[in-house]
């Protein structure tokens, strides 16, 4: 009997520790959160396994945090953890910039100088508060490339703790992102068109830059077709996208056919297109007034042969961005933030993997586009807000309309289209028709392509401070940010067919934040709850148990 005891527990210990040997060469996981938080997405898993080497990752998120930064480094390091199971090259720590009081200021000036912004965050405790600068970024390492991961989103007009949740939804895309950056071989290649005015690179330079780290980038003018419209054809066709920004100047018909016989041969394109010429900087004049007028880039008959039309007039919308304006003189100037409805504030209804999980887009002096039977698909992207009305143009346009309330009754019926994704078979605007120039082998019907048209030139500037580019979707006047980035970047991807990332970016993780009001309100009642109801179970287990054994031995 005594030897068959001792078999069993040797046999339990060999198990044992055959388990643990296991354990260190087999890593196990079964996820069984409702949001699948802890499964990685396919895209994810295949940029992570696609590493050949050590990859290193340094998260600036340690020591001393506030809570909601405590959770997101918790959230950081889960999903850290399912990439490592899943490439055992993936290595990761976390570090805390700042934990050296001598060295602190001249890490703090050397972070910031590689644009690792620190964020300044109340610490409440009790009655006590204090300031604490915490820095929300990792850096991935792999061979001679560095990628910075910013964790925490902006999100307009969020708490902390709105943002935190954000940021969490983010956190795989954003790794999955940096993955991709460091991981890409053979970029696509995208034409910046020039030679119609377009947006000047320093106002467009944010943009550029982030679609630098996925695709080879070069400007393509179309001055050049006058001459040989053969080879600018040529050329253009190098190019698997044609980025058009906020072009002034009109379209030869020439201009028309080349990028007609462009887009009908499969290539895609972005159009960001002021239908209407107004500019803000135009009303601060002595009178506050400008005349919006229709600006005639002779790009209507591609677009309605396309399926879409582009409406001269503006969108005049009830959910607006505020523009700031000064008051009084010299010294004593003041800068106030005051309404204007010709400066939409555009939300995503969430729908297609381009606008998923985005912030409000700012547009300004946007215009509808209307779509139409012919053409391919359309799949409208963004839209105003029901409540909005559209003014036609020519249209006089004052400051002074910040002064008069809005009368709701006439900001219907809403819901304009701003932005559609066309889709499918291209037909050519010049069948049937005269051609301006002559090409080889001109195609009338071409196979699949895609293209997105927006009706806002705007959204693609960046601002500018100190003759440096600010960041694309941060407004300096109102320190606000919009997701006019992460739109662009998600549409450029998508036309590109690099849906994966994209879809990344549409899983939803909820996760639990303690109402910190309930917590300092039920603090002693919880306290007492946790301390207390253990040792109260103790006692009456023990007093419990000496009562059992007097009735057992008192017969």
């Amino acid at each position: 009997m005594v030897k068959s005891k001792w078999n069993l527990a040797l046999t339990a210990l060999v198990i044992f520790v055959l388990v643990l040997i296991l354990g260190n060469f087999w890593h196990f996981r079964i996820d069984m959160t409702e949001d699948q938080r802890f499964t990685l997405s396919q895209p994810s898993l295949d940029r992570v396994r696609a590493f050949e080497g050590p990859v290193v990752v340094d998260v600036l998120l340690s020591g001393n945090l506030p809570p909601e930064f405590a959770r997101l480094q918790v959230e950081t390091r889960q999903v850290l953890e399912s990439f490592a199971s899943e490439n055992p090259q993936v290595k990761f720590n976390f570090v805390d910039p700042l934990e050296d009081p001598g060295t602190a200021e001249a890490t703090l000036a050397n972070l910031q100088g590689l644009g690792l912004t620190p964020v300044n965050v109340t610490v409440e405790d009790g009655s006590k508060m204090s300031q604490e600068l915490v820095f929300p970024w990792a850096m991935v390492n792999y061979k001679e490339k560095t990628v910075r991961v910013p964790l925490l989103k902006n999100k307009l007009g969020a708490d902390m703790e709105q943002r935190i949740t954000g940021s969490v939804q983010n956190l795989e895309y954003a790794f999955a992102d940096a993955f991709t950056k460091l991981l890409v071989k053979d970029k696509k290649r995208i034409a910046v068109l020039k030679g119609n005015g377009e947006s000047a690179d320093m106002r467009i330079a944010d943009l550029l830059g982030n679609l630098r780290e996925y695709y080879n980038l070069a400007a393509i003018t179309l001055d050049s077709v006058a001459t040989n419209p053969q080879a600018t054809l040529d050329e253009l066709r190098n190019y698997d996208l044609a980025l058009v920004a906020k072009p002034r100047e009109p379209f030869t018909d020439a201009e028309k056919y080349v990028l007609d016989q462009y887009i009908v041969g499969g290539g895609k394109s972005l159009w960001l297109i002021d239908p209407v010429a107004m500019e803000l900087d135009s009303l601060f004049n002595e009178q506050g007034t400008a005349i919006a007028i229709p600006r005639d880039l002779n790009l209507d008959d591609l677009f309605f042969r396309y399926g879409v039309r582009l409406n001269p007039v503006l969108v005049n919308d009830l959910y607006f961005t505020q523009i700031v304006l000064a008051s009084g003189e010299g010294s004593g100037s003041q800068y106030n933030p005051v309404p204007w409805y010709y400066n939409p504030m555009v939300f995503s209804a969430n729908d297609h993997p381009v606008n998923t999980n985005l912030e409000a887009l700012r547009m300004q002096f946007a215009s509808t586009i209307d779509t139409l039977a012919t053409g391919p698909e359309k799949t409208i992207l963004y839209s105003s807000s029901p409540l909005s009305r559209i003014d036609g143009a020519p249209l006089q346009i004052s400051l002074d309309m910040i002064n008069t309330p809005p009368d709701k009754d006439r900001y219907l019926p809403g819901n304009f289209p701003l932005a559609v994704l066309l889709e499918g078979e291209f037909p050519s605007a010049y069948a049937n028709r005269v051609k301006p120039v002559e090409l080889n082998n001109p195609v009338t019907r071409g196979g699949q392509s895609k293209m997105i048209v927006i009706a806002d030139g705007d959204l693609v500037e960046n601002q500018v401070r100190n003759g440096r580019p600010l960041e694309l979707g941060y407004d300096k006047w109102t320190n606000n940010f919009y997701g006019n980035k992460d739109f662009l970047i998600n549409s450029v991807n998508y036309l590109l067919d690099d849906s994966g990332l994209i879809n990344i970016r549409s899983k939803k993780i909820e996760i639990p934040i303690l109402d910190q009001e309930q917590v300092a309100e039920q603090k002693a009642r919880w306290q007492l709850i946790n301390i207390g109801l253990p040792i109260g179970i103790i006692l009456l287990l023990g007093l419990g148990g000496n009562w059992l054994r007097r009735k057992k031995y008192s017969r």
